[in-house]
């Protein structure tokens, strides 16, 4: 007779439950049973990687120079690129000796910082509603997670003034994401002087999410938030190459910023990984020094796709829903039509996938302040989103609430 296992897995348990779960499990078995379901839910990109990058993935694979260990901090050229983008992009200036490093993907790079830098009775600021390892990561290093609201009808910066007002022992670190997922919040240069010069004056590390760096449009470019001023003093910026040139199955992210941070997050990494395959280092060289009409081309994508779901829901007549138009990521946020109010985000969205055959993400499981909303990933092409809108619309139409 096997003995039965007794241990129990204190930061699983302290974990919350995983919402979005329910309704990933509920595609999974319309699918099962055969039905066709257009998923708009998880923001896993569609859009190939480019093939010239590709091919240096694959050369690099075949020289047996790159089958070793590699450095968990990223190849010096590697991190070469990576400040040369800022410099052209941002203007910013960065030693890629100690200011910059490789991540495998920018999750790991921020969740092994948190790890390596909040404990016990650490106390860590974070919007809410937020993308999940934001929040998550707190959680799992054994910190005290105090939620700061960002909702449309609120101002963040005195939310966030109000939390650390009443928070005791006082907050050491501030997480922040813009262009924001999931609720595609923009923000410009003033307010990032303001998000600085906040945490500066109360000696927090700032930590900024910087994922939808390229993915812009209308005009619209967003900020880094180390072209504020002193930023580096108190900052650390994660950022990645997953969505502006389609290489997220590669995992390919880096973090830069303020020295003694980034040296934190080299030690720790030191224990845990030998970074990413060389290979695929050099072909992340390759993408950023390469031409960069992959970058457009994926912006004028996403742009069509969003256009393709918010006008063709916002046609006047029945199961009209009205959405905002997004200038930024790859992810439209939407007030669940009132009608469907009392339900709740997350029964909205299980009835949407079983009636309309859409799946996306309610809003409540990336926060409290989520509740009401739901996200829309644009990871459909513009015939499946088109086909999304009349099922949708159907929906609204025919469903009685």
């Amino acid at each position: 007779m096997s003995r039965q296992f007794r241990h129990d897995f204190d930061k699983l348990n302290r974990l919350p439950p995983y919402i979005l779960a329910e309704v990933i499990d509920l595609m999974k078995s319309a699918r099962r049973d055969g039905g066709d379901v257009i998923d708009l839910g998880m923001g896993n990109p569609d859009l190939p990687t480019p093939p010239h990058v590709i091919e240096k993935i694959c050369e690099s694979a075949r020289d047996p120079r790159n089958h070793r260990y590699s450095a968990s901090r990223g190849v010096p050229n590697l991190r070469a690129a990576i400040t040369e983008w800022y410099d052209r992009r941002h203007s910013v200036s960065l030693d890629p000796d100690s200011e910059a490093i490789a991540v495998i993907g920018a999750k790991e790079g921020l969740s092994h910082f948190v790890l390596m830098t909040i404990g016990p009775g650490d106390v860590v600021l974070c919007p809410d509603p937020a993308y999940p390892i934001h929040q998550y990561s707190v959680i799992i290093a054994g910190g005290d997670l105090r939620n700061v609201p960002m909702t449309a009808d609120t101002d963040f910066i005195a939310n966030l003034e109000q939390a650390y007002s009443r928070t005791w022992p006082k907050p050491k670190m501030l997480i922040i994401s813009f262009p924001h997922n999931p609720t595609t919040q923009v923000v410009d240069l003033p307010f990032l002087t303001r998000i600085v010069e906040f945490s500066r004056e109360r000696d927090l590390m700032l930590l900024h999410d910087f994922a939808y760096a390229e993915i812009c449009f209308d005009g619209y470019k967003p900020p880094s938030v180390l072209e504020v001023p002193g930023a580096k003093d108190i900052a650390i910026e994660f950022i990645s190459l997953s969505k502006s040139h389609s290489m997220a199955g590669w995992r390919v992210g880096f973090a830069v910023g303020n020295r003694e941070m980034i040296a934190a997050l080299a030690r720790i990494k030191s224990y845990l990984d030998y970074g990413m395959p060389q290979a695929i280092q050099i072909g992340a060289i390759v993408a950023l020094r390469g031409p960069q009409d992959v970058v457009r081309d994926n912006c004028e994508e996403y742009r069509v796709r969003r256009d393709t779901l918010i006008d063709g829901l916002g046609q006047p007549g029945e199961g009209s829903w009205k959405i905002e138009k997004p200038l930024a990521t790859m992810f439209v946020w939407a007030r669940v039509p009132e009608p469907f109010q009392a339900m709740g985000s997350l029964e909205f969205s299980k009835r949407m996938l079983r009636e309309a055959g859409v799946a996306v993400s309610p809003g409540v499981g990336f926060g409290e302040s989520g509740e009401g909303y739901v996200r829309f990933a644009l990871v459909e092409n513009r015939h499946r989103i088109r086909q999304a809108v009349r099922g949708i619309r159907r929906f609204l139409r025919e469903t009685s609430v």
